[in-house]
């Protein structure tokens, strides 16, 4: 069984449903803004600093996982945060106007819980795209809350 890029390990039985890495350096889908990002993560690697956020849908739970690493090698912090299905209110998708307000559009997956709320970036997606990942959230909190 492959590792997932997360880190996370996985128990007896479990498959991996989604798998999304946080885009934590673009501020939207836009190729410009992307771009700029981009710029920023070299500029952060040369330094030796990494982010990588990761939320992991599997068929038994759903983890997020927050880690930094410093000079190449130092994991600075890690936090891997399991959410009950239970708790999930709400899963949905915005979509917001980020270039000069019209241009290119960003979509955003959220979930809110009791006691948190969670959006990220989905990076390279289309309205479709988002909606399919919703779909898998939604469904997984479905079968879950059975």
């Amino acid at each position: 069984m492959a590792t997932p890029k997360s880190g996370i390990i996985l128990k007896e039985g479990e498959e991996i449903i989604l798998e999304l890495e946080a885009e934590l350096w673009a501020s939207s889908s836009n190729p410009v803004a992307q771009f700029f990002g981009s710029v920023l993560r070299i500029i952060y690697m040369i330094l030796g600093c990494t982010r990588r956020g990761y939320i992991v849908l599997t068929n038994q739970r759903l983890v997020e996982v927050a880690q930094t690493r410093l000079c190449y090698v130092f994991n600075s912090s890690k936090a891997v945060k399991y959410v009950l299905p239970s708790s999930i209110k709400e899963v949905g998708y915005t979509k917001e106007a980020t270039f000069c307000g019209c241009f290119c559009q960003a979509y955003s997956l959220y979930y809110d819980a009791f006691t948190q709320r969670t959006a990220i970036l989905l990076k390279g997606e289309d309205e479709q795209g988002a909606q399919r990942i919703v779909d898998k959230f939604y469904n997984f909190i479905v079968i879950a809350n059975k």
